[in-house]
């Protein structure tokens, strides 16, 4: 059968059929226009129509824009409705056809019909054209002062529409007091909801450059205005309602009764049905107890239920949200929510990211008397159909291994994964069976008599290739084939492949298995010399011709070992082991603090603090540093061993960040013992700006010279080079108030409100560690330099500061959380300022400052 022809192929009703369609659409809307024939409107409608459904697939109708403005002069509210979204969509890009608009929008905001004012009104702020704004302010004071609801709260949003247009023009206009007016005294709730968000944008926006605004912005959370708007939050809509939480939040209280009677205020919010509003509730009772140890346990146990139910209902998506921030919180706590380990046991018809997330909850819930259930719910997972869930239920079993105490029921589970004769199986079991001995050494002749029966060639995944090979190293003496299987694995140096990956993370992975391999063969040949002497030299010979570069180096470095003593070459590859106890955490605490502030936001569904993935013409003026990047260890550095000390801390200091009230694993829930990370020379950088005497504090076998000669890293190698002091910071040029005062409750304030401008780490001289034997003599220093303490606290090595400083002639303050340890010499410095432009120059003299402590 022939096609039909072209001619008989109807054209589709919502594109034009040809170039003269948009002609015939003008010509029939210029007959329309004015007239008030009998069906004149209908006719209208459809016209719009046709005109709105092209302009919706991308087809330029601006050629109507006069037409389409003179048949807007009727009173059939739904023409006006078309013509405004078709005036809206056209103004900006075409200025003055815009200027066509002004009149008929402009008489229509005087309609006698209310819903026809404010469609005009909120049209003509939406026009964005920056030459109009002297027509606007008319209106909107009109608007703002109108005795309809509906066109006030247009009005108030029309109102931070012009300021974005042009700011200077609003300011002038005094826009600002007539929304202050309003918020405040407004009976109905939605203008004061739409007056609130409009004037926490422009005064945080007007606050860097004017005073008044600054503290117009800090009155907001005032306790009468803070209450006037809990007094009222049943009034408002969930999107309102969210968002004078979030303002509750960044409040003071002044005793623990305010605390206890805004808790009491919104306590029927935790049974709300709209999540958001649940979770800032949560977010708000947090902040509030956060310095109340008791009643911030009791917090925890009161939202459960509220964030469970949310769990269980509304859509997968939704779920996920909510089970974001329930995993944030069984992560700060995780035996509060040991007894509801059953909520997070995962459903056949979950998607595979709400199962992820439900794997990480079960593994930290586990204890000592839920773990058998726990362990055997996700062996059934290890069997699941989709791979992933899969791999991470095996994983999570190795972690609860590696965090219990008892764990000779997990070992056994883990030994027969290595009998299910599934690839992904044995290669995830393989990994966590290495960090298992490597915790657990008494379970070596268990796991090797199982590990010894697994082939090399079933094992083709570079992770846990390299895991089988450290075995093989690590216990050649107890597996009888372990010279001959590395020998077969020599033998195929370069068939190393595999297509997971890409080919630059596969090139580097290769790199780390052979690196892992000419190691084995090393301790084996100590330990096995007849067996595998020959293997070693075909190891060596490959190693030294390999195109990795650290392949390259570490098989030289082993013959020269080798050459040089033996005995010292085994000192070095195989030395006496002591049991790993504590194995690195994949993010730092200050990661973690900065997204559990970030609570009820993108940051807790992402797991990274809001800098790591937003733009940086987002991020305010200072552009946020990405050292703290640097601070979360990759998974695969797992290896690495962090050890901890304790610090004693006064946990009812609101001061304290949350970082330091998360418990440890063994430890009771929000006690005043805290974990501080020690910095070892293993993980001290060792870039040519270090200094010599900086390598000398992490490490007492390198001799340091006298404190007169504070040299670079030049001469380390002994090459005898020439020597060049290391230049102090420049001086700063920042004049600061001495005489500056700040109340604690302002502090507190102000450091809840404001953002970290600066966030690095300082390398502190041996000088100015030495004399940090007591804080007085540190304090006093830094107050020399016009820098006030408001707080400290802790002890040797760890101590903590907070600081305050003000500039010279003006209100603008600057606030410090300075963290020393002095078993690394480092200093962890946060800033946080009223004027963010000038944190950097602060940073600077803060730092020049530092640096001379102890010089004098």
């Amino acid at each position: 059968m022939a096609p039909p022809a072209q001619s008989q192929r109807s054209p589709s009703p919502s594109q034009p059929s040809g170039k003269g369609e948009i002609s015939d659409l003008k010509l029939q809307l210029r007959q329309h226009a004015g007239s008030r024939a009998p069906g004149a409107d209908d006719a209208k409608r459809d016209l719009f129509k046709k005109v709105i459904s092209y302009m919706t697939i991308g087809i330029d109708v601006s050629s109507l824009f006069g037409e389409m403005v003179m048949c807007s002069v009727t009173s059939d509210i739904v023409l006006k409705k078309m013509c405004y979204l078709y005036v809206g969509n056209y103004a900006k890009g075409n200025p003055d056809l815009a200027l066509l608009t002004i009149n008929f929008l402009q008489k229509d905001c005087k309609d006698e019909d209310p819903m026809i004012r404010g469609l005009a009104l909120r049209s003509l702020c939406s026009l964005r054209v920056a030459n109009l704004v002297e027509y606007l302010v008319g209106p909107l004071g009109s608007g703002l002062k109108d005795s309809n609801s509906y066109v006030r709260m247009v009005a108030a949003i029309g109102v931070l529409k012009l300021y974005h247009i042009s700011a200077s023009t609003c300011v002038d206009a005094d826009f600002s007091a007539m929304l202050k007016n309003l918020m405040l005294n407004d009976p109905d709730a939605h203008v004061v909801a739409n007056c609130l968000s409009s004037l926490q944008e422009i005064w945080s926006a007007e606050s860097s450059t004017s005073e008044e605004a600054s503290r117009e912005r800090e009155a907001l959370l005032s306790k009468p205005v803070i209450y006037y708007f809990l007094n009222r939050i049943k009034e408002f809509s969930e999107w309102a309602q969210c968002l004078v939480l979030e303002l509750v939040a960044k409040y003071v209280p002044s005793d623990n009764s305010e605390i206890f009677d805004i808790m009491n205020l919104l306590e029927d919010r935790l049974q709300h049905a709209n999540g958001a509003v649940v979770l800032a509730t949560i977010k708000v009772f947090m902040q509030l107890t956060l310095s109340m140890t008791d009643v911030h346990q009791q917090v925890y146990e009161r939202i459960k239920a509220p964030l469970l139910t949310l769990v269980s209902s509304g859509s997968q998506e939704q779920s996920y949200a909510v089970l974001s921030h329930l995993h944030l919180l069984v992560m700060r706590a995780p035996m509060l929510f040991s007894s509801d380990y059953k909520h997070f046991y995962c459903q056949y018809n979950e998607p595979s990211y709400v199962k992820k997330l439900k794997l990480e909850m079960l593994t930290a819930v586990a204890n000592e008397s839920n773990t058998y259930e726990i362990v055997t719910e996700l062996c059934e997972y290890a069997a699941n159909v989709d791979i992933p869930i899969a791999r991470e239920s095996i994983r999570a079993v190795g972690k609860i291994a590696l965090q219990q105490y008892d764990v000779n029921a997990i070992v056994d589970r883990l030994l027969q994964f290595l009998e299910m004769e599934k690839d992904y199986v044995t290669a995830e079991t393989l990994v966590l069976v290495k960090d298992l001995l490597r915790k657990y050494p008494q379970w070596s002749h268990d796991c090797i008599a199982v590990v010894g029966n697994i082939s090399s060639k079933n094992v083709q995944e570079p992770k846990a290739k390299a895991a089988l090979i450290w075995m093989l190293g690590e216990y050649s003496q107890d597996m009888n084939d372990a010279p001959y299987v590395l020998e077969s694995l020599i033998e195929n140096w370069d068939d190393e492949h595999s297509a997971e990956f890409h080919l630059e993370v596969m090139d580097y992975l290769v790199g780390q298995v052979r690196l892992h391999l000419l190691t084995a063969v090393l301790k084996c040949f100590l330990k096995r010399p007849p067996e595998t002497k020959k293997a070693l030299g075909a190891a060596l010979a490959a190693g030294l011709s390999d195109f990795h570069q650290d392949v390259h180096d570490r098989a030289l470095f082993y013959y020269r070992l080798l050459q040089y003593n033996v005995s010292v070459a085994e000192r070095v590859v195989n030395p006496p082991k002591q049991a790993v106890s504590v194995f690195a955490d994949t993010q730092s605490s200050e990661v973690k603090d900065r997204i559990f502030d970030e609570f009820n936001s993108l940051s807790v569904v992402y797991q990274k603090p809001s800098y790591m993935f937003t733009d940086k013409e987002h991020r305010g003026p200072f552009e946020f540093s990405d050292e703290l990047g640097s601070l979360s260890i990759g998974a695969d550095s797992a290896d690495n061993v962090v050890p901890a000390h304790r610090v004693e801390a006064n946990d009812k200091d609101l001061l304290l960040s949350t970082s330091e009230k998360e418990e440890s694993r063994g430890a009771t829930n929000y006690g005043s013992a805290y974990d501080a990370p020690l910095y070892n020379d293993t993980s001290m950088p060792t870039g040519a700006s270090q200094t010599q005497s900086e390598l000398a504090i992490s490490n007492p076998m390198v001799p340091s010279h006298s404190p007169s000669s504070s040299l670079a890293i030049d001469d380390l190698l002994g090459l005898g080079l020439p020597l060049a002091p290391v230049s102090p910071p420049p001086p700063p040029s920042l004049k600061l108030n001495a005489k500056a005062v700040l109340d604690p409750n302002t502090f507190q304030q102000k450091w809840r409100q404001l953002p970290i401008s600066s966030s690095q780490d300082y390398s502190m001289s041996p000088q100015g560690v030495a004399a940090l034997t007591t804080p007085q003599a540190f304090l006093r220093h830094m107050q020399g330099h016009s820098i006030h303490c408001i707080a400290s606290g802790g002890q040797a090595p760890n101590f903590k500061f907070f600081f305050f400083a003000q500039k010279a002639d003006e209100l603008s303050i600057f606030l410090v959380e300075c963290i020393i340890n002095t078993s690394s010499a480092k200093a962890q410095i946060k800033i946080k300022a009223d004027d963010q432009s000038m944190s950097q120059t602060f940073s600077t003299s803060f730092q020049s400052a530092l640096s001379k402590f102890g010089t004098a």
